[in-house]
C-alpha cells in the first residue's frame, strides 16, 4: 500500500507521546493485518492549546500543507490525512525515519546539494504563510530528501510569515518553481481551500501572485521575522 493507504486503513497503537511538544503529539505505530509497517506522527484536536491569532483546528493546516505540496508537485511535506484515533479525530503524518541530529543550518553548511530541495521549503513557506519554520522542522530522511513538518502555524490571512531560511533572499525563483506558483494564482486546489476559510484562500492566492511579480525569493530587512528557539 501506499503511504496515504497506510494512513488510511492500518490500525493505530500509540507508542509514546513526543516530547516538547506544545500541543499533544503523539508516535504511532501503524500495522496491517498484524504486522508493523510504518509508524505515524498524530496530533488529535482535543489535544491543542487555543490560540488568540488561529483558530480551533490546527491539524487541518497539517493535511492543507500536505495537500498544497502535492498540489505543487514539489513534496518535501510527509503525506498527511485525516482520521480518528484514541483520543478523537486529528492529522496522521507518515513518520519519517531521519537523521535527526541534521537541521536547517547543519544542512545549508555541510550538504550545499541539497539548496534546490531547500529553496523549494523557503517558497512553500511564503505560500503557506508559514508562522514557525525552525531549523528542526526541515529533517534529512534516510532517504537523502529534506523532509519538511509542522505546519499548524500556516495559511492565515494575515502575513505572518516566521522562519529560519533567508538565505536565498533575492535570488530568483527557479523554473521549475514557478509553474507551482503560476497554478495557485490561477485556482487554489479544491482539496486545499476545504480545509481553510475564505479569507486565507484569497490571501493564499495574493502571496502566489507577489512572489510571482517578484520573480525573487523575499528578504526580512528588519530582521525580526524569525521564530523562537530557532532549531
Amino acid at each position: 500500500m501506499d503511504p496515504l493507504g497506510i494512513l488510511a486503513e492500518a490500525t493505530v497503537d500509540i507508542e509514546g507521546r513526543m516530547p516538547w511538544s506544545s500541543n499533544a503529539t503523539f508516535l504511532c505505530n501503524l500495522s496491517i493485518e498484524g504486522e508493523q509497517v510504518a509508524q505515524a506522527i498524530y496530533k488529535p484536536h482535543r489535544g491543542e492549546r487555543p490560540l488568540w491569532d488561529f483558530p480551533s483546528g490546527l491539524y487541518q493546516r497539517e493535511v492543507a500543507a500536505y495537500r498544497l505540496s502535492a498540489a505543487l508537485g514539489w513534496g518535501g511535506v510527509p503525506p498527511t490525512i485525516v482520521r480518528d484515533g484514541e483520543f478523537g479525530v486529528g492529522s496522521f503524518q507518515f513518520f519519517i525515519p531521519s537523521h535527526f541530529e541534521e537541521h536547517y543550518f547543519t544542512l545549508r553548511e555541510k550538504r550545499p546539494d541539497l539548496d534546490p530541495q531547500l529553496r523549494a521549503i523557503c517558497a512553500f513557506d511564503v505560500l503557506s504563510n508559514n508562522t514557525d519554520r525552525k531549523a528542526g522542522h526541515c529533517l534529512l530522511g534516510v532517504d537523502d530528501n529534506v523532509w519538511a513538518i509542522d505546519h499548524g502555524l500556516c495559511f492565515a490571512a494575515d502575513f505572518k510569515l516566521r522562519t529560519v531560511i533567508w538565505d536565498f533572499a533575492h535570488e530568483p525563483l527557479p523554473e521549475e518553481l514557478l509553474s507551482g506558483i503560476e497554478q495557485v494564482v490561477q485556482s487554489v486546489p479544491a482539496e486545499v481551500a476545504e480545509l481553510l476559510h475564505d479569507t486565507e484562500v484569497v490571501a493564499l492566492q495574493e502571496r502566489a501572485e507577489e512572489l510571482l511579480l517578484s520573480g525573487t525569493f523575499p528578504s526580512d530587512p528588519s530582521g525580526r521575522r524569525y521564530p523562537w528557539p530557532l532549531v
